[in-house]
């Protein structure tokens, strides 16, 4: 201002469905907050972190989505129970942090919900990783469809994104604010089951088990030498002391959050080490002698990097890989040449565009084509994608069925001739 003084200004900034919002708190005119606290030094110890926090209420929140008073009704919506509308994410004006703990507690409801929609409603079960896991270490697992390991003919493998999301989920904020259809891989299971494809549905984010960190008892500071006598020192010390802790614990947050430390999961630390551990384990051993991939987003770049792994049994055994928006880059990656051909060859990435579903793009390496999602939402190209998918895979799937019968009928006539000219002679 004109008179040239400081103020403590605090200011919060957000997006949140493409609108910022922010608050902006002039909490005192620092001219005076200095000679008040008898020292700037002591300014140095606010927590303003703590400080924007100390109003919030505490961090409990309903264990069920029946205590949310929330439900899905027949089209797969998350709704109000009481007033039928969608999900609110601000219950609270102006306590962001507040709602956002709220939001992710019942993501974890929702995370449950769908794996009870795979064990209930697709009738897969749960196979824990690693296989040969202890009982006393962390595991992550996977969902199998009844035939995955034996049908014959087809297997399908659903590999997801990065982030919070778990089995059975592309994106959580399509599950809580648009539906299930869209937000979770259900469709997708159901119409292969119907196609006749065995189903692995991939865990990858599931890598670590998160436990308290313990406390560690503060250390003593060390004594400073000083001139004044001990018990006139002490008083001093001690009057300072109290004075700042008042200040301190009159804008403290008095709920801390825990601190905790992650145990990886062996062999299953990271989306890529976790796609490759379950091709070792179980895709690479499954009957089926036409496999399927479907990858999102960093899901893509987990499937290029089991390419990098094991370039020769993916291609002996993989017929078709869809990607949607996928995050891989066959650069930095350091794909190979031949990699780089059978993708070319293969793959599909459908990816974000404003262009009509399944209009072709330009490409930007030389992988996979690319064709548009039909949308510009990343959250959303797997399930605008849904019914070229199957089109794509039934497409391969029918070529590889060509190219058998025409190598069948080869070898069926070369023996046929052999035949005749051993009853000739």
């Amino acid at each position: 201002d004109n008179e040239s003084k400081m103020y403590i200004v605090i200011s919060t900034l957000w997006e949140r469905n493409g609108d910022y919002k922010m608050n902006v708190w002039i909490l005192y005119n620092a001219d005076k907050l200095k000679k008040r606290m008898d020292g700037w030094n002591l300014l140095s110890r606010i927590d303003l972190d703590e400080l924007m926090k100390k109003d919030e209420p505490p961090f409990t929140f309903p264990k069920t989505l029946e205590e949310f008073e929330y439900a899905f009704n027949e089209y797969g919506q998350l709704r109000h129970i009481k007033t039928g509308e969608p999900f609110v994410f601000n219950a609270r004006e102006d306590l962001h942090r507040w709602n956002q703990k709220r939001y992710e507690a019942l993501g974890e409801i929702i995370t449950q919900y769908v794996y009870e929609l795979l064990e209930k409603k697709c009738n897969m079960t749960k196979e824990i990783l690693p296989v040969d896991a202890t009982e006393d270490e962390p595991t992550g697992f996977i969902y199998l469809s009844p035939d995955a390991l034996s049908n014959p003919s087809k297997l399908l493998v659903l590999i997801q994104g990065s982030g919070v999301v778990r089995a059975g989920q592309w994106a959580r904020r399509l599950i809580i604010n648009q539906d299930l259809n869209s937000g979770t891989q259900i469709p997708f299971i159901e119409r292969a089951m119907q196609e006749g494809y065995g189903v692995m549905v991939l865990n990858p984010n599931e890598n670590y088990l998160e436990v308290e960190k313990p406390t560690k008892s503060p250390l003593p500071s060390p004594t400073e030498t000083s001139d004044e006598p001990a018990e006139k020192r002490e008083r001093k010390d001690d009057k300072e002391g109290k004075k700042k802790k008042e200040f301190y614990e009159k804008y403290r947050n008095p709920q801390r959050e825990t601190e905790t430390e992650r145990i990886l999961i062996r062999e299953n630390g990271s989306s890529e080490e976790h796609v490759l551990y379950v091709w070792d384990h179980f895709v690479s051993k499954a009957a089926a002698k036409n496999v399927f991939i479907m990858a999102h987003s960093y899901g893509g770049l987990s499937f290029v990097e089991l390419m990098n792994q094991r370039e020769l049994e993916v291609k002996n055994k993989v017929c078709a890989v869809a990607l949607t928006d996928s995050a891989h880059n066959i650069w930095l990656q350091e794909t190979t040449k031949s990699t780089q051909d059978w993708m070319q060859e293969h793959c599909r990435n459908w990816v974000s565009s404003p262009e009509p579903l399944d209009i072709p793009l330009e490409p930007m390496m030389p992988d996979c084509p690319r064709v548009s999602a039909g949308t510009e939402r990343h959250e959303l190209t797997s399930w605008m994608s849904f019914d070229s998918i199957f089109r794509f895979f039934s497409e391969f799937h029918a070529k590889e069925g060509e190219e058998a019968e025409e190598t069948s009928n080869s070898v069926t006539t070369r023996s046929g001739s052999h035949k005749n000219k051993h009853q000739d002679l």
